[in-house]
């Protein structure tokens, strides 16, 4: 919603001014078709090219990002934590064997079925058991720190692939200037190839050709940056729920108090989807 009365407020106050100012709209719509057609082209034509045709759908999910928002709500951060922390406790109470039946086929087991919108993120359910799966072959033996330096590793290879699409917005972005000029060039061009027209003919011309500058400069600053930035907060956002993972499994690892453990997970959240401490630690001990 926000993302269209931006929009609306960048068109109304642009063309609005330039009208309000004396100028003649006439013109830019005039140009502005083919003006568009170009430089997007262009832009598309540079996307496809410098991208594998996986970064190319996944910056149609960012598009989508930009529009929807991050996928995990405040809800859904507090059941990663109810999630692992069951987990943590079985590891605990039970044992490496009694927790392999989760880790092993977690569409079968009940913890996980509780919570079906974290089941179907394969990247959060593979972090989970990947890591614990660990702990379960060395029977619990193991270094909590080489264990956090896997997971560390499985978070920075998806966290550089989960940003690709707002990386290749802010870099379109960086480069529709570059593509305005070479619309404007092509203008002139051909404002050159008609020199010997009357001057009222040629300003036109020469009017529409700037329109090319204009149109790279306004979609770059104005509506592909700020999306660039919107779909990399909704990235992050999301992204927040694997460190959720990780500082409860370390933090469990290491012998610390559940407290702590709750600290560990929830502090890292920003204020928006961050729950009290007392929410998360009653929810467990209700459940």
């Amino acid at each position: 919603m926000l993302v269209a009365v931006g929009l609306v407020i960048l068109i109304v106050m642009v063309f609005g001014g330039f009208i309000i100012s004396g100028g003649d709209i006439g013109p830019v719509l005039a140009a502005l078709p083919l003006e568009m057609m170009i430089i997007g082209g262009a832009g598309v034509a540079a996307i496809i090219t410098g991208n594998s045709m996986h970064q190319v759908k996944a910056l149609g999910g960012g598009f989508k990002r930009v529009f929807v928002g991050p996928k995990y709500k405040r809800e859904d951060f507090l059941n990663c934590i109810f999630l692992t922390s069951k987990l943590m406790k079985i590891l605990r109470m039970d044992g490496p064997v009694a927790l392999e039946a989760h880790v092993e086929d977690p569409q079968s087991s009940a913890i996980f079925a509780e919570y079906p919108k974290l089941l179907a993120d394969k990247v959060l359910v593979a972090l989970i058991c990947d890591s614990l799966r660990l702990v379960v072959v060395s029977s619990g033996d193991l270094d909590p720190h080489s264990v956090e330096e896997v997971i560390d590793q499985h978070l920075k290879t998806h966290h550089k692939e989960a940003m690709g699409p707002a990386d290749n917005l802010q870099w379109l972005a960086d480069a529709l200037p570059a593509l305005g000029i070479v619309a404007a060039v092509l203008g002139v061009v051909k404002t050159m190839g008609s020199i010997d027209k009357p001057p009222a003919v040629l300003g036109g011309m020469i009017g529409s050709a700037l329109v090319g500058t204009f149109l790279g400069v306004l979609l770059a600053y104005g509506i592909v940056g700020p999306m660039a930035n919107r779909c990399k907060h909704s990235i992050e956002s999301d992204l927040a729920i694997y460190d959720i993972v990780k500082q409860i499994i370390i933090a469990s690892l290491h012998g610390h108090p559940q407290p702590l453990v709750i600290e560990a997970a929830r502090s890292g959240l920003e204020h928006e989807n961050q729950p009290s401490f007392a929410e998360v630690f009653d929810g467990l001990r209700a459940r």
